[in-house]
């Protein structure tokens, strides 16, 4: 990761839609709860800005969303 500008990645709720897309690419990352069809952040949410622009854009629902953290 070294140069690498770190993003946080947050879920809007009310835009998920239960694809687990974001659960397939980043399982350490993301987790889809069963019986509401919703997914969540676990952990610290960072991840690299490039990796978190492509979780981003391959989410469905278009529920992802990317916060610069200020290191």
């Amino acid at each position: 990761m070294a140069g690498g500008e770190l993003m946080r990645v947050v879920i809007d709720q009310e835009l998920c839609i239960g694809g687990g897309i974001c659960e397939m690419l980043e399982p350490e990352m993301f987790e889809l709860d069963n019986d509401v069809v919703i997914s969540s952040v676990v952990g610290d949410g960072l991840l690299p800005r490039e990796r978190a622009e492509e979780v981003a854009d391959r989410c469905p629902g278009r529920a992802i969303a990317l916060v610069q953290e200020e290191i």
